[in-house]
Order: C-alpha cells, then sequence, then structure tokens
C-alpha cells in the first residue's frame, strides 16, 4: 500500500534553538548542508508522497520562499501565522486541506539516516503495516540506543504484535516515537477547532488498544538546541562512510 500524501508540522517557535532562531524558522536550519525539513520533504518523496501540506508560522515567508521552490512534491501551506495551533490543533486544521483517507505526519525537525539501500524505505513499510481495521495511529519507532540528540526518555511499551501502551518503569520492550506517523484523517475528525496536544489522541488510540509502532531502520536524530548541530552532523558523516 502507498500513502500518496502527508503532513508536516513545521510551524513551531523554536525557542531552544535560539539564538539561530531569531533570525530563521527552525526547520530551515542546516544539518550537514540541508535544510532540516528538506530531510522530511525527501523522505516522504522517496516512499511515494505526491502532496504534502506544511504549517507555517514562525519567519513564515522564508519558510514560503523555501517551499515554493521545493519541487519533489506538490506543497499546500497552512497558514497559522495569526495564531500558533500546538502540534494537534496544526495537524486537525492541515488535513483539512488534503483528501480524506490516509496519510503520514511527520515532525520538520525529526529525521533518520542509515536506511539498508534497495530496501523498503521506513515509511513503506510503516504504510504496509498500518491496518486502520485495526489501528488508529501506526508509529515509527527507534529503540533509545538508535538516536543522536534525544532526551534519553522513553516514550511508549511495545508489545510483541506492536501494540503501544505508554512507558513505565521496567517495561520489558521501551521504545521512542521517531516522528511519522501513518493514519487515516478520519481518526482527527471530532478534533477540538482549537489549539490542542496530539498527545490527546495518542491516548485516545491507547485506551481503544488502537495505537500500534513499528521499529524504523537506521539511526533517528533530532537537533534541539544549537550544540546539537554539531553531535547530528557527526552521527551523519559517520553514517555517509559507511555506504
Amino acid at each position: 500500500m502507498t500513502i500518496k500524501q502527508a503532513m508536516v508540522l513545521a510551524a513551531g517557535l523554536g525557542t531552544r534553538m535560539r539564538p539561530i532562531t531569531n533570525t530563521i524558522p527552525k526547520p530551515l536550519v542546516k544539518i550537514a548542508g540541508k535544510p532540516m525539513i528538506d530531510y522530511a520533504l525527501d523522505t516522504l518523496a522517496d516512499a511515494g508522497v505526491e502532496k504534502a501540506v506544511v504549517n507555517v508560522h514562525h519567519h513564515a515567508d522564508q519558510m514560503l520562499a523555501h517551499l515554493e521552490a521545493y519541487k519533489r512534491l506538490e506543497i499546500i501551506i497552512s497558514d497559522e501565522r495569526e495564531a500558533l495551533m500546538n502540534n494537534g490543533g496544526g495537524l486537525a486544521k492541515g488535513l483539512k486541506l488534503l483528501d480524506a483517507g490516509k496519510v503520514f505526519v511527520m515532525n520538520a525537525d525529526l529525521f533518520w539516516v542509515g536506511e539498508k539501500p534497495g530496501m523498503p524505505t521506513n515509511l513503506q513499510r510503516l504504510a504496509g503495516f498500518f491496518d486502520p481495521a485495526g489501528m488508529d495511529m501506526a508509529m515509527l519507532c527507534v529503540d533509545i540506543d538508535n538516536t543522536t540528540g534525544h532526551n534519553g526518555k522513553n516514550d511508549f511499551g511495545m508489545a510483541k504484535d506492536g501494540r503501544l501502551t505508554r512507558f513505565r518503569e521496567h517495561d520489558p520492550s521501551p521504545v521512542v516515537y521517531a516522528g511519522a506517523i501513518a493514519m487515516d484523517t478520519s481518526f482527527l475528525d471530532d478534533a477540538p477547532a482549537d489549539a490542542f496536544n496530539l498527545n490527546i489522541y495518542f491516548d485516545k488510540a491507547i485506551t481503544r488498544g488502537r495505537l500500534y509502532g513499528m521499529m524504523m531502520d537506521g539511526h533517528w536524530l533530532t537537533v534541539g538546541t544549537p550544540e546539537a548541530i554539531s553531535d547530528a552532523e557527526a552521527t551523519i558523516q559517520r553514517f555517509q562512510e559507511l555506504v
């Protein structure tokens, strides 16, 4: 199964990345010479996505100019310049600009390297794993030992069949959420019209026994502060040398 549409969450203020984000939006901060959002957009294009909504707020004019120049996907703008919607409200607003049906959701500042060449990509595998009959959301997950820049905390516990619950101490199979979801747009049909945190819907899916995860291939990176840039670039170089 191929998912052909996506939403990229890119409207945050990037406060922890200051002073860099005083003059540039966080998704355009370059890591190893490439804007962070382009890692997400390229990953979506490589997986067969054709159309992506991107929400904008902070330094929106710079984002609009960059996204207009990006040619591998049809980009639709969800404008949050008047009011930030948090990740849940931003997603609910952006999904209204897409067709009803299956969709990827990605964060603009989380990405991965080291997928196996010639094999299905992580997102292609996630699309095949997602079963709307039994799942509200399918998350890409990663072992904490395969992360760079993470805060050291696990997010979920994963059962053998992939079902996720909130992480608890001594959980035998802890995982970190890797910032990519496959879902159906209908799951947020009842979403509030104002700002809210997407964790509300993670917990809703858990309560219903319908939040699932799939382990990713490769190494996951998050770049939250200026100091984290050098660590991320060193990790990327290490994986490039392995190819």
